[in-house]
């Protein structure tokens, strides 16, 4: 039997503990979104916290776990008598993997009973087996939309609908979702980030002092599992109290109007869209208010909780990374108080006090949290450890000083580009709100690449982002034909979604099953099967899958001129919102982008192949610029890289944008040189637009040739 490494033993990552606990103490939160770099104990933490989960009862023999004392009455298992016989146990954490199907997320015809048995019968799935238990997705940004739609709607109603191959089935899903993610590998888009109660973003600490204790318990539980548990088992099993304790009290917890205009005062000021933000905000406030034993929310659980379920709901565009300015949050309560004196509910404790004793709790259940109440885990140790306790404030803050968004050093340097007053115009901006500056908005200050081209990190990433101009819109560019490539929203492809176009045999494993086809398959054959009644008999090679056609996501691999003759300020303001254009448009059609820049004496990949669009644009906003044309390396790269990506993820088309004025200067004969690279590109198939950049009254075409 595995051994889970205790929630207690995880050392910092305040935020993240807090939002866990919070989640299971009022599992209507709606899940918590983690996201973060690798290695940072994500899936740690929340393999841990299903131990900390009260024990359920269901009735015996029921798939769907229902509750003895309120049976669901839809239950597909049911309908259960009074007094069903009942058992007990643990809660169930459920693991979603990224490449699962559809009828394994939410169930499907049972094929055996139904071709075997000639009955209809439904096979349960994943949110069946995860209801009143945790359903964990890592890596849930690579899970494809249409899946993490059905697990937010049916975290949010509580119930799974399934109308699919002859099934209809109701059956009760409520959950404690939490999902995972590295945000080097893409974003959510934000509609599906608003779905999410709260997110917490996390990092590894720089102290070395708290590397060397997290890496020692690491080590310890690694050599004997048993004993490190049973090290932490008095701590696990007191936090575990605490949430059950706390389950018991929430329905008492009070919000008093002045906490509920705060809310609205808060979110109003953060202008999030909807009210899913107050909804949430005033759930997480009671939650935090019976974690900590009061009977009425105050300012500080109404801070906490904005301090979790705000950040990724200011998102506009792809652009914009999650993130809250404390600042603007403390001054958005303190107008509130101001607004409202009279309404301030009088608990006799300072803003930011706990009633209970305890002192300011921007650290929650991991940090403040445990403090106040003498909690297992306040200082992150056990009594038998002399180790640190955890890094003071947010823990998720500390990792975004070194490293770039895809993960490697920081690009302060060049990388053998060299950088000069006079060839290196690099486009840069601080943007400190996060949002688009006025000036973009109306096209003004056009002439001023640094306030056109780049906003700021958005969130207190530390990184510039490039974002277009307001208005501009990129052309649909698709690849020709049909493809078998995975999901998205581009171009035509035969995928696992989509309108029905005919059926076919299966060349292994059955996909989706066409029962029509499969019937008339094996109608003709009955007779000599014997069939006289009963169900039909089928053999093997009877079934036939269904062929659908729907969308892909495409590579789109953009080959972009940052050359002297490009780097007029005006022409690359001008082409840099073109090909943000463009990125906005791959973001929203689900692609994967890759960025190569060619200048001096070569090219160079900017961007491997990512999904992380915002990756992209940041390094956009570093593209530095002058130098001669090496248009030839440039074709070279790109073809070099398709062949990579072809061995890689050889079902995903490309796409390829080269974006110059054709004005090859580098080496000798480079004219001919960029035609015979031009058909290296061509040789690879790959289909290849190319946005002309040339200006001015005498135009040489050499791009379009």
């Amino acid at each position: 039997m595995t051994t889970t490494y205790p929630f207690s033993a995880v050392l910092g990552m305040d935020d993240m503990r807090l939002a866990l606990l919070l989640n299971a103490v009022s599992p209507a939160i709606g899940g918590v979104l983690v996201r973060g770099e690798k290695g940072t104990a994500k899936s740690t933490a929340v393999r841990a916290l299903a131990a900390l989960l009260p024990p359920v009862r269901r009735v015996v023999g029921c798939r769907f776990a229902c509750d003895p004392a309120e049976p669901d009455a839809t239950c597909p298992d049911g309908p259960h008598p009074a007094g069903a016989a009942a058992e007990t146990r643990p809660a169930r954490l459920v693991e979603l993997p990224v490449g699962a199907a559809e009828d394994r997320v939410v169930g499907s015809l049972d094929l055996e009973k139904a071709l075997g048995e000639g009955v209809r019968a439904f096979e349960p799935g994943l949110l069946a087996a995860a209801h009143r238990g945790v359903l964990y997705v890592d890596e849930v940004n690579l899970l494809h939309d249409h899946l993490v739609d059905l697990l937010l709607d049916a975290a949010a109603m509580g119930r799974s609908h399934v109308e699919r191959e002859g099934v209809s089935v109701s059956h009760a899903a409520r959950f404690l979702l939490v999902g995972t993610m590295n945000p080097e590998e893409g974003e959510l888009r934000p509609q599906l980030l608003d779905r999410f109660g709260l997110t917490v973003e996390v990092g590894a600490s720089r102290d070395p002092a708290v590397r060397v204790e997290v890496v020692r318990r690491r080590l310890a539980a690694d050599a004997d599992p048993v004993g490190f548990a049973a090290r932490w088992a008095d701590a696990d099993t007191e936090v575990a109290a605490q949430v059950a304790a706390a389950r018991r009290r929430l329905p008492g917890v009070r919000l008093p109007d002045a906490a509920l205009r705060q809310i609205a005062e808060v979110c109003a000021a953060f202008d999030v869209d909807g009210m899913r933000a107050d909804i949430v905000t005033a759930r997480a406030a009671l939650a935090h208010a019976a974690w900590h034993g009061r009977d009425r929310v105050t300012i500080d659980d109404v801070r906490v909780a904005a301090r979790l379920a705000l950040p990724h709901r200011r998102r506009r565009d792809p652009f914009d990374t999650p993130g809250l300015d404390e600042k603007r949050l403390d001054e958005a309560l303190r107008q509130a108080q101001d607004a409202h004196p009279d309404d301030e509910p009088d608990d006799g404790v300072p803003d930011g006090g706990d009633p209970n004793g305890g002192g300011p709790q921007d650290g929650g259940p991991g940090g403040g949290a445990a403090a106040g109440d003498g909690g297992p885990d306040g200082n992150g140790t056990d009594g038998d450890s002399d180790g640190p306790g955890p890094e003071p404030g947010r823990a998720g803050q500390a990792a975004a000083d070194d490293t770039g968004p895809d993960g490697r050093a920081d690009q302060g340097s060049d990388g053998g580009w060299p950088q000069s007053s006079t060839g290196d115009d690099r486009l840069s901006g601080t943007d400190q709100d996060g949002g688009r500056r006025a000036d973009r908005a109306d096209g003004t200050g056009a002439g001023a690449v640094d306030d056109d081209a780049t906003s700021g990190s958005g969130g207190g990433s530390g990184q510039p982002v490039a974002v277009p101009r307001g208005g501009l819109k990129a052309r649909l560019l698709t690849a020709p034909g049909v493809g078998d490539g995975v999901p998205g929203r581009r171009s035509r492809a035969r995928t696992g979604r989509g309108r029905t176009t005919g059926a076919r045999m299966p060349g292994g494993h059955v996909g989706v099953l066409h029962l029509p086809a499969t019937v008339r398959a094996a109608a003709p054959h009955q007779t000599s099967r014997g069939r006289l009644a009963g169900p039909l008999r089928l053999r093997r090679d009877d079934v036939r899958e269904a062929v659908r056609e729907g969308r892909e996501g495409n590579l789109v691999l953009f080959v972009v001129d940052a050359s002297g003759s490009m780097g007029a300020r005006q022409r690359m303001t001008a082409v840099k919102d073109a090909v943000l254009a463009l990125l906005t448009d791959a973001y929203q059609r689900r692609d994967k982008v890759a960025v190569i820049a060619f200048r001096g004496a070569g090219a160079r990949t900017l961007l491997p192949a990512t999904s992380s669009v915002l990756a992209a644009s940041t390094r956009l906003a570093e593209l530095p610029t002058g130098g001669r044309t090496p248009l030839a390396e440039g074709l070279f790269a790109a073809a070099d890289l398709l062949q990579v990506e072809r061995l890689r993820d050889p079902k995903r088309r490309p796409l390829v944008l080269v974006v110059t004025d054709g004005r090859a200067t580098a080496g000798t004969r480079p004219l001919d040189r960029a035609a015979g690279a031009a058909a290296v590109l061509a040789a690879t198939g790959a289909p290849c637009v190319v946005v002309d950049c040339e200006t001015g009254p005498v135009r040489l075409h050499l791009a379009r040739r």
